[in-house]
């Protein structure tokens, strides 16, 4: 048997027909920049995070870059965040000209440790950016709550957490802006790079869509020098389509999640999850001994089990940041996560006897090792 890590083609052929007409409506009218098409799904998108205002931007990294920019973040400023998410993250803080500050992860949900919070705000932090790693939201209500007393603004990395919910609100309603990746592999995924940010700030929203657009509202007067980071109209016909199966795709996450931690819980650490959070499940990770998971992810691979390690580098250990001279040591939750996590297959239309024979084969595996 051959189990992808995620079956793209599958979900294309179950919405084949759908989403080939709404290709084809944007080529026969030709209308590949903006129009109603785009602002549809703003609309919709928005409406189902029961947010204000969204802007749909030409990647979740243009989103977060774009965040910043319009709230004025820049130079010598300091932003918070951690160092277990994807590069994006931090890229878009640099490229605004501000600085890294990292801190270290809760070992239960894998997101920000709130309790480091407070300790690691100086005169120069100007926002913090809790990142909803694998589908689960940060505890935004302790962290909005220090922002406001330290008066920072929040940007939260939504980039895996499209549906996800912490004390039944959505990304959006706890910070000043949302952004979301549309990578194809999302939940929610285009057929290329797009993304969005969802706000319920009318000015900022405005703000966001200019400088995304050239720096103008209207088509030839330009009020400062903005970007090219527009999403176009094809990739949001697309999202139109998928978005109307979202509310079901998230809930059959939801399913195969719940039922790869009933079997696997005494074998391995599998993802815990209160009632206060609504995990949507981007993936599902569990972790093993340091010194078993290669061999676990061999065993599976040769079962023709794809597996992922998101993310094997902490971002502090990346060639990338080695300027910021942060020591190996300095985030021991991270790093430590770093060496045992391991991404299982997961995505609508995966069947229960794929899963059993993932979960068999990891069972089997770790009964004999």
């Amino acid at each position: 048997m051959k189990i992808p890590f995620v079956d793209l083609k599958l979900q294309y052929k179950s919405i084949k027909k759908e989403i080939d007409k709404a290709i084809f409506n944007v080529l026969e009218n030709t209308a590949f920049i903006g129009g109603k098409i785009l602002t549809d799904f703003e609309e919709k998108f928005a409406k189902i995070h029961q947010a204000k205002f969204c802007v749909g931007v030409s990647s979740g990294t243009s989103a977060l870059f774009l965040a910043l920019k319009s709230l004025g973040i820049g130079k010598n400023d300091e932003v918070i965040t951690v160092p277990n998410t994807f590069i994006a993250t931090t890229e878009a803080i640099t490229q605004v000209g501000a600085k890294i500050k990292f801190i270290d992860i809760n070992p239960n949900t894998y997101n920000m440790n709130v309790d480091l919070l407070e300790k690691a705000i100086t005169k120069k932090t100007k926002a913090i950016i809790p990142v909803h790693l694998y589908g689960q939201m940060a505890e935004m209500d302790k962290i909005k709550k220090i922002a406001k007393k330290y008066k920072l603004f929040v940007i939260e990395d939504a980039a895996q957490a499209h549906l996800a919910q912490y004390k039944n609100h959505y990304p959006g309603y706890y910070s000043d802006a949302a952004c979301f990746s549309f990578y194809p592999g999302k939940n929610l995924g285009a057929y290329g790079d797009a993304g969005a940010i969802i706000t319920n700030n009318k000015k900022l929203a405005e703000k966001i869509k200019m400088l995304s657009n050239h720096g103008r509202l209207e088509k030839y007067k330009h009020l400062v020098e903005g970007y090219n980071h527009r999403l176009d109209t094809l990739q949001a016909a697309i999202l139109n389509v998928k978005l109307t199966y979202l509310t079901k795709w998230t809930a059959d996450r939801r399913r195969l999640a719940q039922y790869y931690t009933a079997q696997l819980k005494n074998f391995v650490e599998t993802p815990k999850e209160n009632s206060d959070f609504y995990s949507v499940y981007h993936l599902y990770v569990i972790r093993v001994h340091a010194k078993k998971r290669k061999q676990l992810q061999e065993s599976l691979k040769k079962a023709g089990i794809a597996t992922g390690i998101h993310y094997p580098i902490p971002l502090h250990l990346q060639p990338a940041y080695k300027y910021l001279n942060i020591k190996k040591g300095s985030f021991p939750i991270t790093e430590t996560f770093a060496k045992e996590i391991l991404s299982l297959p997961l995505y609508p239309g995966m069947t229960k006897y794929q899963q059993d024979y993932i979960i068999k084969k990891i069972i089997n595996f770790l009964k004999e090792n």
